[in-house]
């Protein structure tokens, strides 16, 4: 419902613009995000199969990758369709409820993404600075409780987000400057006091993503520590090469997730290049994901190859 001052009440629809000022192109950079998103559903559908057929790959770290490859997989789906539609067939419009619901999962998956991230990082903590008691510790029920706990936590404070964003009523315009649906780009569409939104939503980011971070970095030092520590360059070598897959990712989501948090908040960069840099966030690291981990994990090599190549005694008879 529209009011005489050009405001919006109660909005049932939005529209989502895209990428502000490279429309006319719009059309042509949909096929490297669609691309790059191919590449993301075959490497995490890869993985899944392959983690879950081999019983060698039932180890605690693989376990991680696998649900790490399936929260991947979410976010392509949640954001990637919608996306595609904007850019190769103009369907710019969104139901709000709908938009609130991207909203959501594309978050909630940030969140636990991030939380499995932490998970990775202590089972390499344990698997170096304690490695007679890794399978101690990491068992199949300590690892689905993790997994549950990053699930709940995401979800309950992710969840949040659009509870608050509906208690809005009037908006000042309904054109939401982003390829989906972002919690900062819809706060803005406001005009109503969003102090809480905002500060609930920097709650969300450091509950999660600083609580993680910082963490991670704790398990690094940890690590290094005892890395160091050992008599035989060999030894190191093989202690840190087991943590670099781990590192490359760890690196590629906080480096993102932070530049596109801080600079759609305090930033001063252009809207193109925000929206382009964050949509990149979102769908590069899962597609990237899988190639590092397949190229850095002997066992993944092996069970690749064991699937593709052909050995020369294993011929048909006749």
């Amino acid at each position: 419902m529209r009011s005489t001052n050009m405001s919006y009440l109660n909005p049932k629809m939005v529209t989502l613009i895209g990428i502000p000022g490279l429309e006319h192109v719009q059309f042509w950079i949909g096929f490297p995000f669609f691309g790059v998103c191919l590449v993301a559903l075959l490497g995490n559908i890869f993985l899944l199969i392959v983690i879950s057929t081999e019983r060698s790959l039932h180890k605690p770290m693989h376990i991680l990758l696998a649900v790490l490859a399936a929260i991947d997989l979410g976010l392509c789906v949640a954001i990637a369709p919608k996306m595609l539609a904007i850019f190769w067939f103009d369907s710019c419009s969104m139901v709000f409820d709908v938009c609130l619901t991207q909203l959501f999962f594309i978050h909630a998956l940030q969140g636990m993404e991030s939380g499995i991230l932490l998970a990775m990082a202590f089972d390499r903590y344990v698997a170096i600075c304690h490695p007679l008691r890794h399978t101690s510790i990491l068992t199949p029920f300590f690892l689905f409780r993790v997994v549950l706990m990053v699930a709940i936590r995401a979800t309950m404070l992710v969840g949040m987000l659009p509870i608050l964003l509906k208690r809005l009523h009037l908006f000042e315009s309904v054109v939401i400057v982003h390829s989906y649906c972002e919690h900062m780009a819809v706060v803005k569409l406001a005009a109503e006091d969003v102090h809480v939104n905002k500060s609930f939503g920097l709650f969300v980011a450091f509950a999660i993503l600083g609580f993680d971070m910082i963490f991670v970095f704790i398990s690094y030092i940890l690590i290094f520590q005892t890395v160091f520590r050992l008599p035989q360059k060999e030894a190191r070598f093989k202690a840190f090469n087991t943590c670099t897959a781990h590192i490359i990712v760890f690196l590629e989501f906080y480096i993102l997730a932070f530049f596109s948090f801080f600079s759609h908040r305090f930033g001063h960069v252009s809207a193109y290049a925000h929206i382009l840099l964050s949509t990149i966030y979102l769908l590069v690291p899962p597609a990237l994901n899988p190639i590092v981990y397949g190229l850095k994990t002997m066992e993944i090599r092996m069970q690749v190859a064991h699937l593709f190549i052909i050995k020369p005694d294993t011929q048909i008879k006749k």
